[in-house]
């Protein structure tokens, strides 16, 4: 069983920067997507971003430019680099593995943007 395990929550004002991080139990490499979801009070959880085994990255446009999704092999984890916050960018924030044969989620990390 693989543990992911976020950290880097918390509250911030408009405008303002946090960065998430996803620590993994086992190497991240092994893994073909890590990614971000969120789910604010409410609604449906929603995908933010996606960094694939080949390095590629791809975000939705609702934060494309905002936030960055990067990896650390060596230290199994997983980061959210996350700028220019909006209030509607409040959620809990999962971190999110997917091998071949299985998905792993975390259980999540609550941001919230407010003056």
């Amino acid at each position: 069983q693989v543990q992911l395990v976020e950290s880097g929550g918390g509250l911030v004002q408009p405008g303002g920067s946090l960065r998430l991080s996803c620590a993994a139990s086992r190497n991240i490499a092994s893994f073909i997507v890590m990614g971000w979801y969120r789910q604010a009070p409410g609604k449906s959880r929603e995908w933010v971003a996606a960094s694939t085994s080949t390095a590629t990255t791809n975000y939705p446009d609702s934060v494309k430019g905002r936030f960055t999704i990067s990896r650390d092999n060596a230290k199994n984890t997983v980061y959210l680099q996350m700028n220019s916050l909006k209030p509607e960018d409040t959620a809990v924030y999962f971190c999110n593995a997917r091998s071949t044969a299985d998905v792993y989620w975390g259980q999540g990390t609550q941001v919230t943007v407010s003056s």
